[in-house]
């Protein structure tokens, strides 16, 4: 039997077959929500937004142009719709998966896809706003120094039209203005803590040198707000034409006073350098209601750290010779890489109880010349023998001048211990000081009298510096300390008696009458709004006439009795028993506490424990020598200078709070009785 068959070719239709539609795959990608495809011509193609109708390329032919622009179109702030709903609604994401009520139910349900948009899911949405882009970029060059000049440098144009084509180029005047701006914003916010002060405020002046021969004084104010928290603010930085006249200093103030609204209101002054009588009278006139209270002593004319920095150069430059030694003997070793090896050898074999390593100093910063002594010196055997390992080496001090070096770390760490409070995140209030202070007129004072030459040598010239500030600031931090109530004035008795010998009792009566005068001052004052503060009853009560005919010598008993209650406050204090001596004390907070007990002795305790001690802000707490504005700022108008500076002063400490540094805890003390 013969079977003829016609070949059947693949691909090609038979008569008996249905020919099947050509079945597309299901598109997972999330972008299809949000677009559906339209026919246009021929072979093409394209995509329509479901949201804003735009249409976009999507095939043209065999060449098919993807979903990466569709994608962005959604997600990146280009569909005006989906920009409008996350204004609308924060929490909008443009791939957010479409609710659907299922015919049974009116709960909605959510059809979750097998693939989502991996880029955005994780993220809300942010529309591009080009007013929060150019405050961020005040806010960067503030905070980091940069010149206001960047924003027309070739890199920096390039990097921002790469990071957002549609930001509009800024010029230096754009963004001079928007740092301005950025300045008189947080100056508003200063300005309502200021306003809200209950007490007085404090102000130190900090004088910097420029290239131009002009100056600027940097005005600082610290004060207790409201709530009882101390704030150190930079208020001012006033340009001088004239730095060295007697008049530039208490024009920084008065231009200060006026400028925050707080005439009448400064209670203290603390300068860095000497100023001639007329310049110190000028300042004195400044300072609120009696400019001669204690002798005009809350005009301190010397600060902390710049007299603690003076007098360890005075000390290092003194032994310069045998300074200069060990800090070639410390760059011989740690310039060397095998040299440096084969020291730390030699210290294991020697086993040199320490844990201290080399290190260089910084000449411009004398608390690194301590610690590079400090550290040689402990390491002193190690030098001793580092000529047996090293043929070269012939630098090593004798034991004389280790001997000395030793000493002079002895008197530097007292230095370097009470500079270094000045460094904390904290503002320590001006008894802590107290301690330091006396504990180095102390040292100091026995060290003179030693028999040991080389220890006599260092402590003599380092007592005469240091008696200039203990005798120009010892009423005020001894007024503070009596603050405390774990001292009272039982610390300046025992102290003075320490110093002083069989004259402690003139200078320790020589505070009780300072204390008693400044409270007297206190209780003078006119009684807030709101009442209670002086002890002094608020006018107008009960409906009495109080301008009635008759009532002048009624007046006059008022202030007389009132004045007898207020002092008893004072002594009241004075008698009661002292609380017990724990290293981390809140004084402030304990005045607050105690505000109704002692309603005048706290405002004069606040204001007494705010006085600051030092001009210079911690990071320059061991610089020596004065600091001089650069060429860049000097070029600039001194108002936009003023701006950048003081706004840098204030977002640094709004960064800080918000990232918890402030809730470090207290300084710590070791008190030495």
């Amino acid at each position: 039997m013969e079977m003829h068959m016609e070949p059947v070719y693949l691909g090609e239709p038979t008569n008996n077959v249905e020919q099947q539609p050509i079945k597309r795959r299901k598109k997972k990608s999330m972008v299809w929500e949000h677009f559906t495809i339209e026919t246009v011509g021929l072979g093409c193609r394209r995509a329509c937004c479901k949201q804003c109708k735009q249409s976009f390329a999507y095939s043209t032919g065999s060449k098919v142009a993807g979903t990466s622009h569709l994608k962005r179109h959604i997600a990146k702030g280009s569909c005006p719709v989906v920009l409008r709903n996350q204004q609308q609604d924060p929490s909008y994401t443009p791939f957010t998966p479409i609710q659907k009520v299922t015919p049974d139910s009116t709960v909605p349900t959510t059809d979750t896809p097998k693939r989502r948009y991996r880029t955005t899911t994780s993220f809300p949405y942010v529309g591009y706003d080009a007013d929060t882009c150019r405050q961020e970029i005040a806010r960067m060059i503030i905070l980091h120094d940069y010149p206001l000049h960047i924003v027309e440098h070739p890199g920096f144009v390039t990097f921002l039209r790469n990071i957002q084509p549609r930001f509009e180029m800024l010029n230096f005047s754009t963004v001079q203005g928007d740092c301005i701006a950025t300045y008189l914003r947080e100056k508003q916010r200063i300005q309502n803590l200021i306003e809200g002060m209950p007490g007085r405020i404090c102000l130190t002046l900090d004088l910097w040198n420029s290239c131009q021969t002009t100056g600027y004084v940097f005005v600082t104010g610290q004060f207790v707000d409201s709530e009882w928290k101390i704030h150190r603010k930079l208020l001012n930085v006033v340009m001088e034409p004239y730095p060295e006249s007697d008049s530039a200093f208490s024009h920084a103030v008065s231009s200060c006073l006026s400028d925050w609204n707080m005439e009448g209101r400064l209670f203290s002054l603390t300068i860095n350098q000497s100023l001639s009588q007329v310049g110190m009278e000028s300042l004195k006139s400044l300072l609120s209601e009696n400019p001669n209270i204690l002798g005009g002593q809350l005009l301190l004319n010397h600060c902390l750290a710049r007299s603690l920095a003076t007098i360890a150069m005075e000390s290092l430059n003194s032994g310069q010779e045998t300074v200069k030694k060990v800090r070639n003997c410390v760059k011989y070793v740690k310039t060397n890489e095998a040299l440096e090896e084969k020291f730390l050898e030699l210290k294991q074999q020697l086993q040199v109880p320490t844990t201290k390593t080399l290190q260089l100093d910084d000449q411009n910063r004398w608390n690194t010349t301590y610690e590079m002594l400090q550290s040689a010196s402990e390491l002193k055997e190690v030098f001793s023998c580092l000529d047996t390992s090293d043929a070269d080496y012939s630098k090593a001090p004798t034991a004389e001048e280790w001997n000395h070096v030793e000493n002079l770390c002895t008197y530097l760490k007292l230095l370097f211990d009470t500079a270094n409070l000045l460094t904390s995140s904290t503002i320590p209030t001006t008894n802590t000081f107290f301690h330091e202070a006396w504990k180095i007129q102390l040292e100091l004072a026995r060290g003179a009298t030693s028999e040991d030459v080389s220890i006599s040598g260092i402590a003599i010239p380092m007592r005469e510096s240091f008696d200039k500030y203990w005798k120009s600031c010892c009423l005020i931090l001894a007024i503070a300390v009596v603050m405390d109530p774990r001292f009272k004035m039982k610390l300046v008795e025992f102290s003075f008696t320490k110093i002083y010998g069989e004259e402690a009792v003139s200078f320790i009566n020589l505070v009780d009458e300072g204390i008693h005068q400044l409270f007297l001052e206190y209780v003078a004052l006119p009684v807030a709004g709101g009442g209670g503060g002086g002890g002094m009853a608020a006018s107008g009560g009960g409906g009495l006439d109080v301008g009635g005919v008759g009532l002048t010598d009624f007046d006059m008993y008022i202030m007389e009795t009132t004045s007898q209650q207020s002092k008893s406050e004072l002594d009241q204090y004075l008698e009661e028993s002292l609380l017990p001596r724990v290293h981390e004390f809140d004084v402030v907070g304990w005045w607050k506490l105690n505000k109704v007990k002692y309603p005048t002795l706290s405002k004069m305790a606040r204001d007494i424990l705010t006085i600051p001690v030092s001009t210079v802000i911690p990071e320059s707490v061991f610089d020596v020598g004065t600091k001089e504005m650069d060429r860049y700022r000097c070029s600039l108008r001194a108002e936009t200078v003023e701006a950048i500076v003081c706004a840098k002063d204030w977002l640094r400490d709004v960064g800080e709070a918000d990232s918890g540094e402030l809730m470090k805890p207290l300084v710590k003390m070791e008190f030495p009785i």
